[in-house]
């Protein structure tokens, strides 16, 4: 157990007996530790679910800013081929629909009984102010399909 030759000294001295015995301590108690860390499911499970929901963070945003630039790409390549009287048309019909639909709100407003608007605006305000968190989770459920539809075509 010592490092002396074989015969130099017949039995170790009682410190070198007590640095061996602390040595072994350390070394046991690190073993416990690294045996405990690998026996406990919950926080390695916690962990990897930690990982597992960075990636999917990560990747929905690529994701989204890919999304962006597409349309971004799709929306510019629509307007240079459409022809002018067709997008004159189409600003006349967006504006004629934005009338509508906003009577329509105001004729909804005025039927709708009072307790059902507070509750849609007390609604509309909660998604507001947690718009982050509602944004995550639309993207993230937007990834999920996108990696479920690509399983299914293979």
């Amino acid at each position: 157990m010592s490092d002396k030759p074989y015969g130099s000294e017949s039995a170790p001295t009682p410190e070198e007996l007590r640095q061996q015995v602390e040595h072994t301590r350390e070394e046991l108690g690190e073993t416990v530790e690294a045996l405990a860390a690998k026996a406990d499911v919950k926080a390695r499970a916690q962990e990897q679910a930690a990982a597992v929901k960075e990636q999917a963070t990560q990747k929905a945003a690529h994701l989204t800013g890919q999304a962006r630039g597409k349309a971004e790409q799709a929306k510019q390549l629509v307007k240079d081929k459409t022809p002018d009287p067709v997008l004159d048309k189409a600003a006349a019909a967006a504006a004629q629909v934005r009338g509508v639909a906003s009577r329509a709100r105001q004729l909804a407003a005025d039927k709708t009984p009072d307790p059902v608007g507070e509750k849609a605006a007390q609604a509309a305000s909660m998604a507001r102010a947690k718009r982050t968190p509602l944004l995550a989770a639309a993207a993230a459920l937007v990834v999920f399909l996108f990696i479920r539809r690509s399983r299914r075509c293979r």
